[in-house]
């Protein structure tokens, strides 16, 4: 049974930063693709960042930066440093994983809310 949980969302203001963990089970994690996805109220669930198995890394435009996504393979974990943070980075935040690509398993999300 594949499980991804999230940890690590929250109220921060605008300029703060916070970090997002994933643990994974149920998969030989570094064999598989990671990522996060957010999806804001009223809005699409869109990528925010990706890691290839082999550490490759990928970000959307809007968080390049500001954003680190990395992945601790001893750990089954995956986490996302996020910095700089804006009112407009508010949404949950969810992990995902893939053989190839992101988006086969998906983690429950965490809410980060972005907000003085």
């Amino acid at each position: 049974q594949v499980q991804l949980v999230e940890s690590g969302g929250g109220l921060v203001q605008p300029g703060g930063s916070l970090r997002l963990s994933c643990a994974a089970s149920g998969i030989i994690f570094r064999r598989y693709a990671m990522g996060w996805y957010r999806q804001a109220p009223g809005k699409q669930r869109e990528l925010v960042a990706a890691i290839t198995s082999g550490g490759s890394t990928d970000y959307a435009d809007s968080v390049k930066g500001r954003f680190t996504i990395s992945r601790d393979n001893a750990k089954n974990s995956l986490y996302l440093q996020m910095n700089s943070l804006k009112p407009e980075d508010t949404a949950v935040y969810y992990c995902t994983a893939g053989p190839l690509v992101p988006g086969q398993y998906w983690g429950q999300g965490t809410q980060v809310t972005v907000s003085s």
